[in-house]
């Protein structure tokens, strides 16, 4: 199983410890990050670091207002590379994210 690192305290405190929302936002983030991750693959499949990183970005800050630190570590190194003009790091990452992002969908 692979840790998403989710800070559900910080998480709760976002969603003003009201559950019911919680789990509203953390089924909006699943289905913006399946939409977020295929075009960051496709990015990365055409060698586009612009589209990889603003990809990348969007997954890193949904995952950061919801606690889920591993997704947002592995997010901002994507991004970082993306914006230094590589895709050495999103090529190599890309199937932890993608482990990562099965993990999410469990929830």
């Amino acid at each position: 199983m692979t840790d998403l690192g989710w800070n559900k305290d910080f998480a709760m405190e976002q969603a003003a410890d009201d559950e019911e929302l919680l789990q509203e936002l953390v089924e909006i983030f699943k289905e913006s990050s399946t939409t977020d991750f295929a075009n960051l693959k496709q990015g990365i499949s055409k060698g586009d670091t612009a589209m990889s990183g603003s990809n990348a970005h969007s997954i890193k800050g949904a995952a950061a207002s919801l606690g889920f630190e591993t997704i947002r570590e592995v997010t901002a190194a994507i991004e970082a590379d993306c914006r230094n003009g590589s895709l050495s790091v999103a090529t190599e990452q890309l199937p932890e994210l993608e482990a990562l992002l099965v993990e999410l969908q469990k929830l």
